[in-house]
């Protein structure tokens, strides 16, 4: 079936079901960002693949509601069906709810499969469209009677995340989050999210695409833990380890029945914003404590172990760019290159520097005007050819097992016009702030979000995406609870913490011209204390250099001409005991210093 096929399908399993609405999310029963094929039901309905946006179908309307990083990608993606782009005017605000209430008229019912919506998000879109008088069906699940070649749920093993590389056993995470359950006087801690369910078992696996995680459940009690997995997943090792950790191995469906039965003079903690609305109402006797996910906190302070392999993958990682791009330097002086070939290619020079498995997110090469679109993806027979001019910008990252990495340079591959330069050297300025900065504990991540941004607000020039998100030790590339972010979201609200991995990029785009991001990954750390508390900073660990060719060195501070000259010192330093002769003197000459006295007299 086409898209249009696919839709008047729905359409008839909508009247049988009598709704005038139904709504296909791109979640999956554990509210995760990155979903395993067999939850792409949004991808499926519409045909867009971003990684965020909702479908919403009516009888006599198909609207994809995303946001800005999406819109190049959605309009080229939902031209060959009836599917309409509805432009988010703020990332992942709920603006497809008031579309309902002014296009559906009183007593309508509004339908949607409620394992793919949490708790919070089913109570907040039942309080809205009652306003309206609209009803809200989430017991129906319409998309499976038509999908008929639906992929079936991976079943791909599990393998233990050594201690050497975790820095805590499974014992001790457990104990930790059993502490904190005895306080909040819990009997059971239900863990839904795939990557908190890695992290507290040390165990990884690749059920979802660039995310090493299991499909799973969790329940944890105070003596003894339930881990919902289908037990052919678990190889005989790892299932007798469990079981001398007291961890009981259930097979993944029966979690609800495991809830149900829970007893009435039992307590269950669960995540409100994490708990799908279906698997709390099975939840029939015992009594409910809602609070967050207890581990996400846990998770988000690296330890000292994981702190000292992510400084080394960091340098493992450097070494496969600069290979990448000595490549792209010399092949571009015989031929043009499709974009893929860059996402092909990096992906070779980072599986041999060893503990590799796979890219952290499908890496974003975008060439001049393909750099513009937020989260572009080059496919085949589609993508641009690099030519030896114009500005590429490259956005990738690795899953090793002794770290994830994110990191975008953006690079002129000719001779820059003086707007680029001018518009490179803006974003570079907020980043450098941002990298610069000191900051008293208690400090969050909407308040720091105006220092990567002002230099471009000075001229008029801004970004949409958020500055900086968390990121996972050999886990989601995306990861809470912080952020860098200019709204009240949960995540640009959280304090930050020393130990907490976060991305620092600012960016600058021009629609079907060029895009520009300059992507570090920065750890908090403490720095001193005063009268008036303690203070920390970041401490930047990716390890690459910043393309001296973009910057004009006369709109840079001294002192922000010192910080970048200090941190081209240390990536050679860091980088270059792991470089052949050659290599070296390619590095040497991208790491360059920029004269702050000739700055200053000319």
């Amino acid at each position: 079936m086409n898209i249009n096929q696919r839709i008047a399908s729905l359409r008839r399993e909508m009247k049988k079901s009598n709704i005038d609405a139904y709504l296909v999310p791109s979640s999956d029963p554990h509210q995760s960002e990155y979903v395993a094929a067999h939850w792409q039901t949004r991808k499926w309905i519409s045909g867009f693949t971003g990684s965020a946006g909702i479908a919403v179908i009516t009888e006599n309307h198909a609207g994809l509601w995303t946001d800005s990083r999406y819109f190049l990608q959605a309009d080229d993606e939902l031209s060959d069906s009836e599917i309409v782009l509805q432009k988010q005017k703020i990332s992942h605000a709920p603006e497809h709810i008031s579309w309902l209430k002014e296009n559906l008229p009183p007593g309508s019912i509004v339908g949607c499969d409620g394992m793919m919506f949490s708790i919070n998000q089913i109570n907040s879109l039942e309080n809205s469209l009652g306003e309206n008088d609209i009803a809200l069906d989430y017991n129906l699940d319409l998309i499976s009677s038509i999908w008929h070649d639906r992929p079936a749920l991976p079943d791909n093993l599990i393998f233990e995340h050594e201690i050497k590389f975790a820095g805590k056993s499974r014992l001790e995470k457990l104990n930790e989050i059993r502490e904190i359950m005895r306080q909040k006087q819990a009997d059971f801690h239900l863990v839904t999210t795939l990557d908190d369910i890695a992290w507290i078992f040390n165990f990884r696996s690749s059920d979802v695409e660039c995310n090493p995680v299991s499909i799973a459940y969790a329940v944890i009690g105070l003596e003894e833990a339930f881990l919902f997995i289908d037990e052919a997943k678990v190889p005989n090792d790892l299932s007798t380890k469990f079981k001398d950790d007291k961890i009981q191995l259930i097979p993944y469906p029966d979690i609800q029945s495991f809830l149900e039965n829970l007893s009435e003079d039992e307590t269950i903690l669960i995540d409100p914003t994490r708990t799908s609305i279906l698997l709390q109402n099975v939840i029939r006797n015992a009594q409910i404590v809602f609070s967050n996910t207890i581990s996400i906190h846990l998770k988000a302070i690296k330890n000292a172990t994981e702190i000292s392999h992510i400084k080394n993958v960091m340098r493992k990682d450097a070494v496969a760019l600069l290979k990448l791009f000595r490549w792209l330097d010399e092949t571009l002086s015989e031929r043009e290159i499709p974009e893929t070939e860059v996402a092909e290619k990096l992906n070779g020079f980072r599986d041999a520097q060893g503990n590799y498995h796979g890219e952290s997110f499908a890496a974003i090469v975008g060439y001049n005007g393909n750099g513009a679109i937020v989260h572009y993806r080059a496919m085949p027979g589609k993508c641009s050819m690099i030519k030896n001019e114009g500005i590429l910008l490259l956005d990738s990252g690795g899953q090793y097992t002794d770290g994830t990495t994110d990191i975008t340079r953006t690079v002129a591959l000719g001779s820059p016009t003086e707007e680029q330069r001018r518009n490179f050297t803006l974003v570079l300025k907020g980043h450098i702030d941002l990298a610069m900065v000191k900051f008293p504990h208690g400090t969050r991540g909407n308040q720091l979000e105006i220092l990567a941004r002002r230099a471009l607000w000075d001229q008029g020039l801004n970004y949409s995406h958020g500055t900086g998100h968390g990121v996972g030790f050999f886990l989601n590339v995306h990861e809470g609870p912080q952020a860098l972010g200019t709204g009240a979201t949960a995540k640009a609200a959280t304090v930050f913490e020393p130990g907490m991995l976060t991305s620092n990029e600012p960016g600058f785009y021009k629609t079907n011209e060029y895009g520009i991001r300059i992507e570090n990954l920065v750890l908090v750390v403490d720095d001193y204390k005063t009268d008036f508390g303690k203070f920390l900073k970041f401490e930047t660990v990716t390890l690459f250099p910043i393309d001296l060719n973009l910057i004009d060195k006369y709109l840079l501070s001294e002192k922000e001409i010192s910080w970048l000259n200090n941190y081209h010192q240390r990536v050679y330093d860091e980088v270059a005991p792991l470089l052949d002769e050659d290599e070296k003197s390619w590095l040497k000459d991208k790491c360059g210093k920029i004269s702050i006295e000739e700055k200053t007299l000319l």
